[in-house]
């Protein structure tokens, strides 16, 4: 798996525990709901500034959105 679909496993995982549909989230960030839904899908991966948008309006810091996307993948390293 790659880094941007468990960007958008997180990210919709965090969305729906704190019961925000993409309209809202997207309303809540300035971007579009298609492109939250991309996210989502791991189409596409956030800029710098969607991060920031993204991270904010639910209510995180981007630091912390990103140290989830880096624990995930650490986990799916195999042991050496």
């Amino acid at each position: 798996m790659n880094s941007e679909a468990i960007f958008g496993q997180i990210l919709k995982s965090i969305r729906k525990k704190q019961k925000v549909s993409q309209e809202e989230l997207a309303f809540r960030s300035n971007l579009d709901r298609t492109y939250i839904s991309m996210l989502e899908r791991g189409i596409h991966q956030p800029t710098l500034n969607s991060l920031l948008a993204i991270a904010t309006a639910l209510g995180m810091k981007a630091a912390e959105l990103v140290g989830l996307v880096e624990d995930e993948l650490n986990n799916l390293k195999p042991n050496n």
